[in-house]
């Protein structure tokens, strides 16, 4: 068996920027409610006619291009997303399609929020079996399509965008690239977040998913830190999902990731359910703001309610 690693990253953010003061004249809400509360300041929202496999693609193409690799070499096309309209074909066929890739496996897989860490560890399971050598991992929501922008405890969170991993079998024997995932999920939960039926809108008990995700997530992310063989204060990075800076700032905190860079992206990109983890890492990325090599905590968890997370080491 062989491991693998993330040797490049890419995203995608639509052009227009919707700001809360904009928000403000569209449902009875501010500025400093909504920063007071989620810590978002403003988020991208796509064009009407700006599909959800177009912004996969774009994201796809720009981290295939940071890897310097042949299309041609990518096997594997993993897609994570919960806001597809259509059923078939799939997310992953239309991105493999529009690389003009060759013969690839391509699978949509959908866990909402926790679903770019899910998809990062099938796609290193493939490659761990033989099953696959060079794959593109892909986070990718359209959440404005299934808003109700009269219902303020949702239209603020939202955004839309894109993120990408390109992932390489690793056989150099050193410390894995892609670490052993936690993954799981909260039966009792499953209906905390919601978009149902052909329409949904998007709907989540925010206040249940808030306090589980506060006194839960800190022992689950350290059951990541010891499968990978770390202690939080190792770690140089830390990428939780995007959705609540009132989560992720107590949570890194509570974990003891004192010398981590810690992603803030909700701030300017609001609750990209899966796309949220790649988009803030390739930001850092693009930064340089983790150095290469270091150790990353990724972590998912929203709709399910699921969770997944791993460690990996930084490109």
């Amino acid at each position: 068996m062989t491991g693998s690693r993330v040797v490049a990253l890419g995203h995608y953010q639509p052009e227009r920027v919707l700001t809360n003061d904009e928000l403000a004249t569209m449902v009875e809400t501010n500025d400093e409610w909504i920063q007071s509360r989620v810590g978002i300041r403003e988020r991208r929202i796509a064009a009407p006619d700006e599909s959800v496999d177009e912004m996969a693609w774009r994201a796809a193409d720009k981290a295939i291009a940071n890897a310097g690799l042949d299309v041609a070499e990518i096997d594997y096309v993993v897609v994570a997303t919960c806001t597809a309209i259509d059923r078939s074909p799939n997310i992953a066929a239309r991105v493999a399609a529009r690389l003009g890739l060759g013969h690839p496996a391509a699978i949509d897989l959908n866990t909402a929020c926790s679903g770019f860490a899910y998809a990062l560890a099938t796609a290193d399971q493939a490659i761990r079996a033989g099953a696959a050598t060079k794959a593109i991992v892909i986070g990718v929501e359209k959440l404005s399509d299934w808003t109700d922008w009269t219902d303020r405890t949702t239209c603020v969170l939202i955004g839309d965008g894109a993120g990408a991993a390109v992932l390489v079998a690793d056989e150099t024997g050193d410390e894995p690239g892609v670490g052993p995932v936690v993954w799981g999920s909260v039966p009792e939960m499953s209906d905390a977040v919601r978009i149902e039926g052909r329409e949904g809108p998007f709907q989540q008990e925010g206040l249940s998913v808030f306090r589980w995700a506060t006194t839960q997530l800190p022992q689950i992310a350290q059951q990541v830190c010891e499968k990978a063989g770390l202690k939080p204060e190792e770690l140089g990075g830390v990428v939780l999902h995007q959705a609540n800076l009132r989560i992720i700032e107590p949570l890194a905190k509570r974990l003891g990731a004192v010398n981590a860079v810690v992603a803030k992206d909700v701030v300017e990109s609001g609750n990209t359910s899966a796309a949220s983890i790649p988009i803030a890492l390739s930001k850092l990325v693009e930064k340089r703001e983790i150095p290469s090599g270091a150790p990353v905590l990724l972590f998912g968890f929203g709709g399910g309610l699921s969770y997944a997370g791993q460690v990996i080491r930084c490109p």
